[in-house]
């Protein structure tokens, strides 16, 4: 797996997906050693299941477990912590963490009850995990959805729950984004697995999840950030992070410079019942048999319009998205997705990035 490779599959089953992506690039040949220490970092923020938009798929995590011990890997635990006023315990539990900890005989740590070491970098000293710290090869698990203070989270961003809850205290007194960068100058993942089935729109906590039915996977914890957020509709200068991120030499945000693999690509499917914000979005498109990473993407580009005041200027249209579209031709037709070439105006892609979206939305 090449450093500046991401690699993306599409679906609704997290657990045959994830084996996918890791036998794809032969998970066991990256770690190599069979007594290295190995640590599952998923998205617990608040102790809610994966439907909300909020948390890690469970499966991904015994996907992941039973490949590696397969393989010979039996060092291997599963660390995270929950935000500053929720119980960790409370996350596992929720999720079944627990039963997945007897069956695998995997370990559960949990950070607010782990020792920590104080680093520094760029002047600011934070108290980080000693088992993240300790570990040989931490595997991260974010989950690709928006934040209310920093726009989005994903690779970088998951670091967090390796710090005491002092520090996480510490990095919003200081605005969070120089310091998520330096958090992973100090430490960060070796892999990141990206869990895009059904992020938030726009809170960590979630509740408004949005099905966009896919799967990533990168060794460039920076890469990965400037790819998610021009999905979910962001400029990378809009998240500032990612910019500092570069700027520490954790890795690149050169999206040109970024080789794409896809093991497969995305089908039409059925939505899922969706939450009050999101069906007024839906009522700017006219979805026929559209895949739900396509669809997603415009949901998310649609949701920053609105946030910016610029959906006022889509009242009274419609957007034309899906498979539907393939043999149709509307000269007043409004298109996103390569399936609608046929309409007046369009904007190809499969699926779609949000940024690019926003950017022919407001052309109009």
């Amino acid at each position: 797996m090449e450093s500046n490779e991401i690699i993306a599959i599409y679906g609704n089953t997290p657990a045959s997906m994830t084996t996918s992506l890791i036998e794809h690039f032969d998970l066991a040949s990256l770690i190599g050693d069979r007594n290295k220490k190995i640590v599952l970092k998923p998205n617990l923020v608040v102790a809610v299941t994966p439907d909300t938009g909020a948390t890690t798929h469970v499966e991904i995590v015994t996907s992941l477990i039973t490949y590696l011990q397969n393989k010979g890997f039996m060092n291997i635990k599963i660390v995270e912590s929950a935000w500053v006023g929720d119980s960790t315990k409370r996350g596992f539990e929720v999720n079944g963490y627990p039963e997945i900890s007897r069956k695998y005989h995997v370990p559960l740590v949990d950070v607010k009850n782990d020792s920590y070491t104080k680093k520094s970098f760029d002047g600011i000293t934070m108290e980080i995990s000693d088992e993240i710290l300790s570990t040989d090869f931490l595997i991260s698990l974010p989950v690709l959805k928006g934040h209310c203070q920093t726009g989005m989270t994903c690779a970088l961003k998951n670091m967090k729950g390796c710090l005491s809850d002092k520090s996480k205290r510490m990095f919003h007194t200081l605005g969070l984004h120089k310091p998520i960068a330096a958090l992973n100058a100090i430490r960060h993942a070796d892999l990141v697995i990206v869990d895009s089935i059904c992020g938030d729109l726009d809170f960590e906590e979630g509740g408004t999840p949005i099905e966009t039915n896919r799967m990533f996977a990168c060794r460039d914890s920076v890469l990965m950030d400037s790819f998610g957020a021009s999905l979910i509709g962001f400029d990378k200068s809009e998240v500032p992070y990612i910019g500092f991120a570069e700027q520490f030499k954790v890795g690149t945000s050169n999206l040109s410079k970024m080789k794409l693999t896809n093991l497969n690509t995305p089908d039409a499917t059925t939505f899922a019942k969706s939450g009050r914000r999101v069906r007024t979005l839906e009522g700017y498109t006219l979805p026929d048999q559209a895949c739900s990473a396509c669809y997603g993407n415009l949901i998310h580009a649609l949701s920053r319009l609105q946030e910016t005041g610029q959906l006022k200027k889509m009242a009274g249209k419609q957007i034309c998205i899906g498979q539907g579209y393939k043999e149709k031709k509307n000269p007043d037709g409004i298109g996103v997705g390569a399936c609608t070439c046929g309409m007046g105006k369009h904007i190809g892609g499969c699926p779609a990035k949000a940024s690019d979206i926003i950017d022919f939305l407001t052309t109009l």
